[in-house]
Protein backbone atom coordinates (compact mmCIF):
# COMPACT_ATOMS: atom_id res chain seq x y z
CA UNK A 1 0.00 0.00 0.00
CA UNK A 2 1.27 3.47 -0.92
CA UNK A 3 2.13 5.66 2.01
CA UNK A 4 -0.12 8.66 2.47
CA UNK A 5 0.70 12.32 3.16
CA UNK A 6 -1.71 15.10 4.15
CA UNK A 7 -0.71 18.48 2.75
CA UNK A 8 -2.59 21.58 3.93
CA UNK A 9 -0.58 24.80 3.93
CA UNK A 10 -1.24 28.52 3.94
CA UNK A 11 2.34 29.32 2.97
CA UNK A 12 2.69 27.42 -0.29
CA UNK A 13 6.41 28.08 -0.70
CA UNK A 14 7.99 24.91 -2.11
CA UNK A 15 4.86 22.77 -1.63
CA UNK A 16 4.52 21.81 -5.32
CA UNK A 17 8.15 20.68 -5.52
CA UNK A 18 7.82 18.77 -2.26
CA UNK A 19 4.62 17.06 -3.38
CA UNK A 20 6.23 16.15 -6.72
CA UNK A 21 9.13 14.57 -4.85
CA UNK A 22 6.73 12.53 -2.72
CA UNK A 23 4.90 11.34 -5.81
CA UNK A 24 8.18 10.22 -7.38
CA UNK A 25 8.69 8.08 -4.29
CA UNK A 26 5.22 6.56 -4.69
CA UNK A 27 3.37 8.51 -2.00
CA UNK A 28 -0.36 9.26 -2.19
CA UNK A 29 -1.28 12.91 -1.61
CA UNK A 30 -4.35 14.03 0.35
CA UNK A 31 -4.99 17.74 0.30
CA UNK A 32 -7.47 20.50 1.03
CA UNK A 33 -8.78 23.70 -0.54
CA UNK A 34 -6.15 26.01 -2.01
CA UNK A 35 -3.33 23.52 -1.50
CA UNK A 36 -5.18 20.87 -3.50
CA UNK A 37 -5.83 23.36 -6.30
CA UNK A 38 -2.17 24.37 -6.44
CA UNK A 39 -1.10 20.73 -6.71
CA UNK A 40 -3.74 19.89 -9.32
CA UNK A 41 -2.75 22.92 -11.41
CA UNK A 42 0.81 21.57 -11.33
CA UNK A 43 -0.48 18.28 -12.78
CA UNK A 44 -0.12 16.24 -9.57
CA UNK A 45 -2.79 13.66 -8.68
CA UNK A 46 -4.48 14.57 -5.39
CA UNK A 47 -7.03 12.79 -3.23
CA UNK A 48 -9.43 15.53 -2.03
CA UNK A 49 -9.98 15.40 1.73
CA UNK A 50 -13.76 15.09 1.22
CA UNK A 51 -13.12 11.79 -0.55
CA UNK A 52 -11.39 10.57 2.62
CA UNK A 53 -14.00 11.88 5.07
CA UNK A 54 -17.13 11.34 3.01
CA UNK A 55 -18.14 14.93 3.79
CA UNK A 56 -17.75 18.10 1.73
CA UNK A 57 -15.99 21.07 3.26
CA UNK A 58 -18.54 22.58 5.65
CA UNK A 59 -19.37 26.09 6.87
CA UNK A 60 -17.57 27.85 4.04
CA UNK A 61 -14.39 25.82 4.60
CA UNK A 62 -14.30 26.17 8.39
CA UNK A 63 -14.50 22.39 8.73
CA UNK A 64 -12.39 20.29 6.38
CA UNK A 65 -10.06 17.91 8.17
CA UNK A 66 -11.81 17.66 11.56
CA UNK A 67 -12.98 14.08 11.05
CA UNK A 68 -12.02 10.62 12.47
CA UNK A 69 -10.99 9.42 9.01
CA UNK A 70 -8.23 12.06 9.11
CA UNK A 71 -7.31 12.22 12.76
CA UNK A 72 -7.52 8.50 13.52
CA UNK A 73 -5.34 7.91 10.46
CA UNK A 74 -2.75 10.32 11.92
CA UNK A 75 -3.02 9.29 15.59
CA UNK A 76 -2.89 5.51 15.04
CA UNK A 77 0.17 4.18 16.83
CA UNK A 78 2.54 1.71 15.16
CA UNK A 79 1.16 -1.27 17.10
CA UNK A 80 -0.89 -3.85 15.22
CA UNK A 81 -4.11 -3.24 17.20
CA UNK A 82 -4.33 0.42 16.10
CA UNK A 83 -3.62 -0.39 12.47
CA UNK A 84 -6.12 -3.27 12.51
CA UNK A 85 -8.75 -0.90 13.93
CA UNK A 86 -8.13 1.54 11.07
CA UNK A 87 -8.49 -1.31 8.58
CA UNK A 88 -11.85 -2.34 10.09
CA UNK A 89 -13.19 1.12 9.30
CA UNK A 90 -11.57 1.29 5.88
CA UNK A 91 -9.14 4.03 6.94
CA UNK A 92 -5.66 4.45 5.48
CA UNK A 93 -2.83 5.45 7.87
CA UNK A 94 -1.23 8.85 7.34
CA UNK A 95 2.58 8.83 7.62
CA UNK A 96 3.38 12.48 6.97
CA UNK A 97 1.64 15.82 7.57
CA UNK A 98 2.82 19.11 6.07
CA UNK A 99 0.85 22.01 7.50
CA UNK A 100 1.26 25.67 8.38
CA UNK A 101 -1.35 28.06 9.66
CA UNK A 102 -3.58 31.00 8.72
CA UNK A 103 -1.78 34.33 8.83
CA UNK A 104 -3.23 35.65 12.08
CA UNK A 105 -0.09 37.65 12.81
CA UNK A 106 -0.46 39.65 9.58
CA UNK A 107 -4.16 40.18 10.20
CA UNK A 108 -3.47 41.47 13.72
CA UNK A 109 -1.05 44.09 12.38
CA UNK A 110 -3.85 45.41 10.14
CA UNK A 111 -5.89 46.46 13.17
CA UNK A 112 -8.91 44.29 12.35
CA UNK A 113 -11.83 43.99 14.76
CA UNK A 114 -12.60 40.93 16.86
CA UNK A 115 -14.91 39.13 14.40
CA UNK A 116 -12.60 39.71 11.44
CA UNK A 117 -9.60 38.54 13.47
CA UNK A 118 -11.46 35.43 14.58
CA UNK A 119 -11.72 34.36 10.94
CA UNK A 120 -7.92 34.20 10.85
CA UNK A 121 -7.74 31.79 13.80
CA UNK A 122 -6.77 28.38 12.44
CA UNK A 123 -8.52 25.42 14.09
CA UNK A 124 -8.13 22.46 11.76
CA UNK A 125 -4.49 23.21 10.97
CA UNK A 126 -3.51 23.34 14.64
CA UNK A 127 -5.34 20.05 15.22
CA UNK A 128 -3.51 18.39 12.31
CA UNK A 129 -0.13 19.58 13.55
CA UNK A 130 -0.72 18.59 17.17
CA UNK A 131 -2.01 15.15 16.21
CA UNK A 132 0.99 14.44 13.97
CA UNK A 133 3.45 15.82 16.55
CA UNK A 134 1.87 13.74 19.31
CA UNK A 135 2.34 10.62 17.18
CA UNK A 136 5.95 11.24 16.14
CA UNK A 137 6.59 7.55 16.88
CA UNK A 138 5.13 6.93 13.42
CA UNK A 139 4.28 10.24 11.70
CA UNK A 140 6.53 13.01 10.38
CA UNK A 141 5.16 16.56 10.78
CA UNK A 142 6.54 19.46 8.77
CA UNK A 143 5.58 23.04 9.65
CA UNK A 144 8.27 24.94 7.74
CA UNK A 145 9.00 24.84 3.99
CA UNK A 146 12.70 24.78 4.90
CA UNK A 147 12.15 21.20 6.12
CA UNK A 148 10.97 19.89 2.75
CA UNK A 149 14.40 19.28 1.14
CA UNK A 150 15.65 17.41 4.22
CA UNK A 151 12.51 15.27 4.29
CA UNK A 152 12.89 14.27 0.63
CA UNK A 153 16.60 13.57 1.06
CA UNK A 154 15.94 11.30 4.05
CA UNK A 155 13.12 9.47 2.29
CA UNK A 156 15.29 8.88 -0.76
CA UNK A 157 18.22 7.66 1.31
CA UNK A 158 16.48 5.67 4.05
CA UNK A 159 12.96 5.13 2.78
CA UNK A 160 11.67 6.88 5.91
CA UNK A 161 12.30 9.85 8.18
CA UNK A 162 14.37 8.55 11.13
CA UNK A 163 12.80 8.70 14.59
CA UNK A 164 15.23 11.31 15.95
CA UNK A 165 14.32 13.65 13.09
CA UNK A 166 10.59 13.03 13.56
CA UNK A 167 10.98 13.95 17.23
CA UNK A 168 12.94 17.08 16.38
CA UNK A 169 10.23 18.15 13.93
CA UNK A 170 7.52 17.30 16.48
CA UNK A 171 9.16 19.58 19.03
CA UNK A 172 9.38 22.32 16.39
CA UNK A 173 5.70 21.74 15.60
CA UNK A 174 4.68 22.27 19.23
CA UNK A 175 6.75 25.48 19.29
CA UNK A 176 5.00 26.49 16.06
CA UNK A 177 1.49 26.09 17.52
CA UNK A 178 2.51 27.54 20.91
CA UNK A 179 3.86 30.66 19.21
CA UNK A 180 0.69 30.91 17.12
CA UNK A 181 -1.57 30.61 20.17
CA UNK A 182 0.56 33.08 22.13
CA UNK A 183 0.09 35.72 19.44
CA UNK A 184 -3.67 35.08 19.37
CA UNK A 185 -3.91 35.20 23.16
CA UNK A 186 -1.91 38.42 23.40
CA UNK A 187 -3.92 40.20 20.70
CA UNK A 188 -7.37 39.12 21.83
CA UNK A 189 -6.57 39.77 25.49
CA UNK A 190 -5.77 43.33 24.48
CA UNK A 191 -8.98 43.60 22.46
CA UNK A 192 -10.96 42.30 25.44
CA UNK A 193 -9.32 44.77 27.82
CA UNK A 194 -7.70 42.19 30.09
CA UNK A 195 -5.08 43.47 32.49
CA UNK A 196 -1.53 43.10 31.09
CA UNK A 197 -0.35 41.78 34.49
CA UNK A 198 -3.02 39.10 34.70
CA UNK A 199 -3.00 35.56 36.05
CA UNK A 200 -1.01 34.24 33.08
CA UNK A 201 1.64 36.03 31.04
CA UNK A 202 1.75 34.77 27.48
CA UNK A 203 3.96 36.41 24.86
CA UNK A 204 5.57 35.36 21.59
CA UNK A 205 8.88 36.47 20.14
CA UNK A 206 10.43 35.69 16.76
CA UNK A 207 14.18 35.56 16.24
CA UNK A 208 15.65 38.45 14.28
CA UNK A 209 19.27 37.33 14.33
CA UNK A 210 21.93 35.57 16.31
CA UNK A 211 24.35 37.95 17.98
CA UNK A 212 28.10 37.46 17.96
CA UNK A 213 27.91 36.70 21.67
CA UNK A 214 26.29 37.95 24.87
CA UNK A 215 27.79 40.34 27.39
CA UNK A 216 30.99 38.28 27.13
CA UNK A 217 32.44 36.09 24.35
CA UNK A 218 31.68 32.84 26.21
CA UNK A 219 27.91 33.60 26.30
CA UNK A 220 25.58 32.78 23.39
CA UNK A 221 22.99 35.42 22.52
CA UNK A 222 20.27 36.31 20.04
CA UNK A 223 17.71 39.08 19.60
CA UNK A 224 14.00 38.37 19.22
CA UNK A 225 11.27 40.78 18.23
CA UNK A 226 7.66 41.17 19.21
CA UNK A 227 5.81 40.03 16.06
CA UNK A 228 3.09 42.61 16.67
CA UNK A 229 5.51 45.54 16.87
CA UNK A 230 6.47 47.56 13.82
CA UNK A 231 9.31 46.28 11.68
CA UNK A 232 11.59 49.22 12.51
CA UNK A 233 11.77 49.00 16.29
CA UNK A 234 15.17 48.83 17.94
CA UNK A 235 15.04 45.02 18.11
CA UNK A 236 14.46 44.52 14.41
CA UNK A 237 15.62 47.56 12.44
CA UNK A 238 18.40 46.80 10.00
CA UNK A 239 21.68 48.68 10.54
CA UNK A 240 22.33 51.33 7.89
CA UNK A 241 26.05 50.86 8.26
CA UNK A 242 28.79 49.33 10.36
CA UNK A 243 29.65 45.98 11.88
CA UNK A 244 27.27 43.34 13.14
CA UNK A 245 25.37 44.39 16.26
CA UNK A 246 26.29 42.91 19.60
CA UNK A 247 24.22 42.20 22.70
CA UNK A 248 25.85 45.10 24.56
CA UNK A 249 25.31 47.43 21.57
CA UNK A 250 21.57 46.84 21.75
CA UNK A 251 21.38 47.23 25.54
CA UNK A 252 23.24 50.54 25.37
CA UNK A 253 21.27 51.71 22.32
CA UNK A 254 18.04 50.99 24.22
CA UNK A 255 19.25 53.06 27.19
CA UNK A 256 20.26 55.98 24.98
CA UNK A 257 17.13 55.84 22.83
CA UNK A 258 14.86 55.75 25.89
CA UNK A 259 16.46 58.84 27.41
CA UNK A 260 16.58 60.97 24.27
CA UNK A 261 12.84 60.38 23.75
CA UNK A 262 12.18 62.31 26.98
CA UNK A 263 12.85 65.63 25.26
CA UNK A 264 10.77 67.60 22.76
CA UNK A 265 13.51 70.03 21.74
CA UNK A 266 16.55 68.82 19.78
CA UNK A 267 18.48 66.52 22.10
CA UNK A 268 21.47 64.19 22.06
CA UNK A 269 22.65 61.57 24.55
CA UNK A 270 25.92 59.71 25.02
CA UNK A 271 25.60 56.40 26.90
CA UNK A 272 28.29 54.12 28.27
CA UNK A 273 27.36 50.79 29.87
CA UNK A 274 23.65 51.80 29.89
CA UNK A 275 24.34 55.02 31.87
CA UNK A 276 24.30 58.51 30.37
CA UNK A 277 27.69 60.21 30.44
CA UNK A 278 26.57 63.10 28.27
CA UNK A 279 23.24 64.70 27.42
CA UNK A 280 22.17 68.07 26.12
CA UNK A 281 19.10 69.87 24.83
CA UNK A 282 19.64 72.84 22.51
CA UNK A 283 18.02 74.90 19.78
CA UNK A 284 19.75 72.87 17.06
CA UNK A 285 20.78 69.23 16.90
CA UNK A 286 24.41 70.15 16.21
CA UNK A 287 24.54 72.18 19.43
CA UNK A 288 22.91 69.33 21.34
CA UNK A 289 25.46 66.84 19.99
CA UNK A 290 28.34 69.15 20.92
CA UNK A 291 26.91 69.62 24.41
CA UNK A 292 26.42 65.88 24.93
CA UNK A 293 30.02 65.16 23.91
CA UNK A 294 31.23 67.78 26.39
CA UNK A 295 29.53 65.95 29.27
CA UNK A 296 32.37 63.47 29.75
CA UNK A 297 34.69 63.33 26.72
CA UNK A 298 36.80 60.55 28.24
CA UNK A 299 33.83 58.25 28.87
CA UNK A 300 32.31 59.09 25.48
CA UNK A 301 35.11 57.07 23.86
CA UNK A 302 33.50 53.84 22.64
CA UNK A 303 30.05 55.06 23.62
CA UNK A 304 26.61 55.10 22.03
CA UNK A 305 25.04 58.33 20.78
CA UNK A 306 21.29 58.83 20.34
CA UNK A 307 19.51 61.84 18.84
CA UNK A 308 15.80 62.66 18.73
CA UNK A 309 15.99 64.32 15.32
CA UNK A 310 17.19 62.94 11.97
CA UNK A 311 20.95 63.33 11.96
CA UNK A 312 22.10 66.14 9.67
CA UNK A 313 25.50 66.75 8.08
CA UNK A 314 26.71 69.27 10.71
CA UNK A 315 25.84 66.89 13.55
CA UNK A 316 27.49 63.98 11.74
CA UNK A 317 30.70 65.98 11.39
CA UNK A 318 30.71 66.53 15.17
CA UNK A 319 30.66 62.76 15.64
CA UNK A 320 33.18 62.01 12.92
CA UNK A 321 36.29 62.42 15.06
CA UNK A 322 34.98 60.45 18.07
CA UNK A 323 35.31 56.69 18.38
CA UNK A 324 31.74 55.45 18.86
CA UNK A 325 30.10 52.04 18.71
CA UNK A 326 26.56 53.03 17.64
CA UNK A 327 24.63 56.11 16.53
CA UNK A 328 20.85 55.94 16.93
CA UNK A 329 18.50 58.49 15.36
CA UNK A 330 15.01 58.52 13.82
CA UNK A 331 16.71 59.02 10.45
CA UNK A 332 19.91 60.10 8.71
CA UNK A 333 20.26 62.76 6.03
CA UNK A 334 22.03 61.30 2.95
CA UNK A 335 25.06 63.57 3.50
CA UNK A 336 25.28 62.47 7.15
CA UNK A 337 25.16 58.81 6.11
CA UNK A 338 27.96 59.39 3.63
CA UNK A 339 30.15 60.91 6.35
CA UNK A 340 29.44 58.31 9.03
CA UNK A 341 29.70 55.29 6.73
CA UNK A 342 33.36 56.16 6.26
CA UNK A 343 33.77 54.86 9.81
CA UNK A 344 33.43 51.22 8.77
CA UNK A 345 32.80 49.78 12.23
CA UNK A 346 30.22 52.37 13.34
CA UNK A 347 26.72 50.89 13.54
CA UNK A 348 23.92 53.22 12.42
CA UNK A 349 20.36 52.53 13.56
CA UNK A 350 17.13 54.35 12.67
CA UNK A 351 14.39 52.80 14.84
CA UNK A 352 10.82 53.91 15.31
CA UNK A 353 9.99 55.73 18.53
CA UNK A 354 7.85 52.90 19.94
CA UNK A 355 7.98 52.33 23.69
CA UNK A 356 7.85 48.97 25.43
CA UNK A 357 4.59 47.61 26.80
CA UNK A 358 6.13 45.67 29.68
CA UNK A 359 9.65 45.33 31.06
CA UNK A 360 10.78 41.77 31.77
CA UNK A 361 13.77 40.35 33.60
CA UNK A 362 14.53 36.75 34.39
CA UNK A 363 15.19 35.33 37.84
CA UNK A 364 15.78 31.64 38.59
CA UNK A 365 12.51 29.84 37.94
CA UNK A 366 10.58 32.87 36.78
CA UNK A 367 10.39 36.34 35.38
CA UNK A 368 9.92 39.78 36.92
CA UNK A 369 7.48 41.98 35.04
CA UNK A 370 6.69 45.65 35.45
CA UNK A 371 5.17 48.46 33.45
CA UNK A 372 7.75 50.99 32.20
CA UNK A 373 8.51 54.09 34.26
CA UNK A 374 6.54 56.64 32.25
CA UNK A 375 6.02 59.18 35.03
CA UNK A 376 7.44 62.54 34.05
CA UNK A 377 7.96 65.99 35.53
CA UNK A 378 4.71 67.19 37.13
CA UNK A 379 4.86 70.84 38.29
CA UNK A 380 1.64 70.34 40.26
CA UNK A 381 3.30 67.79 42.54
CA UNK A 382 6.52 69.72 43.23
CA UNK A 383 7.23 71.29 46.65
CA UNK A 384 9.88 73.90 47.31
CA UNK A 385 11.03 73.20 50.88
CA UNK A 386 13.74 75.85 51.27
CA UNK A 387 13.48 79.59 51.80
CA UNK A 388 15.19 80.24 48.48
CA UNK A 389 13.17 79.21 45.46
CA UNK A 390 14.88 78.11 42.25
CA UNK A 391 15.39 80.81 39.63
CA UNK A 392 13.68 80.42 36.27
CA UNK A 393 16.91 79.10 34.76
CA UNK A 394 17.39 76.69 37.67
CA UNK A 395 13.86 75.35 37.24
CA UNK A 396 14.67 74.51 33.63
CA UNK A 397 17.90 72.81 34.65
CA UNK A 398 16.20 70.86 37.42
CA UNK A 399 13.59 69.51 35.02
CA UNK A 400 16.32 68.49 32.58
CA UNK A 401 18.43 66.85 35.30
CA UNK A 402 15.40 64.97 36.66
CA UNK A 403 14.73 63.46 33.22
CA UNK A 404 18.34 62.30 32.91
CA UNK A 405 18.34 60.95 36.47
CA UNK A 406 15.34 58.77 35.66
CA UNK A 407 17.48 56.90 33.10
CA UNK A 408 20.58 56.53 35.30
CA UNK A 409 21.33 53.46 37.40
CA UNK A 410 20.63 53.85 41.12
CA UNK A 411 22.07 55.24 43.29
CA UNK A 412 21.85 58.02 40.70
CA UNK A 413 23.04 61.62 41.07
CA UNK A 414 23.09 63.97 38.09
CA UNK A 415 24.58 67.45 37.79
CA UNK A 416 23.45 69.85 35.05
CA UNK A 417 24.12 73.40 33.99
CA UNK A 418 21.45 74.85 31.78
CA UNK A 419 20.27 71.88 29.75
CA UNK A 420 23.63 70.19 29.59
CA UNK A 421 24.83 67.27 31.68
CA UNK A 422 28.11 68.01 33.46
CA UNK A 423 28.51 65.15 35.94
CA UNK A 424 27.00 61.74 36.74
CA UNK A 425 27.36 59.39 39.69
CA UNK A 426 25.69 56.08 38.87
CA UNK A 427 25.36 52.64 40.42
CA UNK A 428 27.22 53.46 43.64
CA UNK A 429 26.34 51.61 46.82
CA UNK A 430 25.96 54.85 48.82
CA UNK A 431 24.36 58.08 47.67
CA UNK A 432 27.12 60.27 49.04
CA UNK A 433 29.59 58.33 46.88
CA UNK A 434 27.39 59.02 43.85
CA UNK A 435 27.57 62.72 44.73
CA UNK A 436 31.36 62.55 44.99
CA UNK A 437 31.67 60.81 41.62
CA UNK A 438 29.35 63.33 39.94
CA UNK A 439 31.22 66.27 41.46
CA UNK A 440 34.58 64.80 40.47
CA UNK A 441 33.36 64.30 36.90
CA UNK A 442 31.99 67.85 36.72
CA UNK A 443 35.07 69.55 38.15
CA UNK A 444 34.75 73.33 37.95
CA UNK A 445 31.47 72.94 36.06
CA UNK A 446 29.85 71.88 39.34
CA UNK A 447 29.85 75.57 40.37
CA UNK A 448 26.40 76.93 39.61
CA UNK A 449 25.06 73.49 38.65
CA UNK A 450 21.85 71.84 39.85
CA UNK A 451 21.64 68.31 41.20
CA UNK A 452 18.99 65.60 40.72
CA UNK A 453 18.87 62.50 42.93
CA UNK A 454 16.72 59.53 41.94
CA UNK A 455 15.77 58.77 45.55
CA UNK A 456 15.87 60.63 48.85
CA UNK A 457 19.05 61.70 50.64
CA UNK A 458 19.25 59.46 53.72
CA UNK A 459 21.70 61.87 55.40
CA UNK A 460 22.65 65.52 54.92
CA UNK A 461 26.21 64.55 53.87
CA UNK A 462 25.31 64.27 50.18
CA UNK A 463 23.84 67.77 50.13
CA UNK A 464 26.82 69.16 52.04
CA UNK A 465 29.28 67.52 49.64
CA UNK A 466 27.48 68.97 46.62
CA UNK A 467 27.11 72.44 48.14
CA UNK A 468 30.86 72.59 48.86
CA UNK A 469 31.45 71.91 45.15
CA UNK A 470 29.19 74.84 44.20
CA UNK A 471 25.83 73.17 43.49
CA UNK A 472 23.04 75.74 43.91
CA UNK A 473 19.78 73.76 43.66
CA UNK A 474 18.55 70.23 44.31
CA UNK A 475 15.62 68.10 43.18
CA UNK A 476 14.92 64.84 44.98
CA UNK A 477 11.88 62.75 45.98
CA UNK A 478 12.03 63.35 49.74
CA UNK A 479 10.55 60.86 52.17
CA UNK A 480 13.52 60.20 54.45
CA UNK A 481 13.10 60.32 58.24
CA UNK A 482 15.98 62.82 58.08
CA UNK A 483 14.33 65.13 55.54
CA UNK A 484 14.42 68.06 58.05
CA UNK A 485 18.18 67.63 58.45
CA UNK A 486 18.67 67.38 54.67
CA UNK A 487 16.59 70.52 54.05
CA UNK A 488 18.47 72.33 56.83
CA UNK A 489 21.77 71.52 55.11
CA UNK A 490 20.46 73.08 51.90
CA UNK A 491 19.27 76.13 53.87
CA UNK A 492 22.67 76.62 55.50
CA UNK A 493 24.33 76.53 52.08
CA UNK A 494 21.83 79.01 50.61
CA UNK A 495 20.63 76.42 48.07
CA UNK A 496 17.12 75.77 46.74
CA UNK A 497 15.58 72.34 47.20
CA UNK A 498 12.55 70.84 45.44
CA UNK A 499 10.79 67.61 46.44
CA UNK A 500 8.95 65.58 43.78
CA UNK A 501 7.33 62.93 45.97
CA UNK A 502 8.32 60.41 43.24
CA UNK A 503 11.44 58.27 43.02
CA UNK A 504 13.00 56.79 39.90
CA UNK A 505 15.04 53.75 40.93
CA UNK A 506 16.63 52.00 37.96
CA UNK A 507 18.44 48.75 38.72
Amino acid sequence: MARRAVLSVTDKTGIVEFAAGLRELGWELVSTGGTARALQEAGLPVVPVEEVTGFPELLGGRVKTLHPAVHAAILARPQVEDLDELARFGMVPVDLVACNLYRFEEAARQGLGWEELAEHVDVGGVALIRAAAKNSARVAVLTDPAQYPEALALLREHGEVPLEVRRRWAAQAFLHTAYYDAVIGHVLAGRAGLEPLGDRLVRAWRKVRDLRYGENPHQQAAVYRDPLASQDTLASCEPLGGKELSYNNLLDAHAAWGLVQEFREPAAVVVKHTNPCGCAVASTLREAVEGALRGDPVSAFGGIVACNRPLDLESARCLQEVFLEVVVAPGFHPEALEVLRKKRNLRLLAPAADGVELELRTVPGGVLVQEPDRLGWDPQQLRVVTTRRPTEEEWRSLEFAWAVCKHTKSNAVVLARGTELVGVGAGQMSRVDSVRVAVQKAGERARGAVLASDAFFPFPDGVEEAARAGVVAFVQPGGSVRDPEVVAAAERAGCAMVLTGVRHFRH
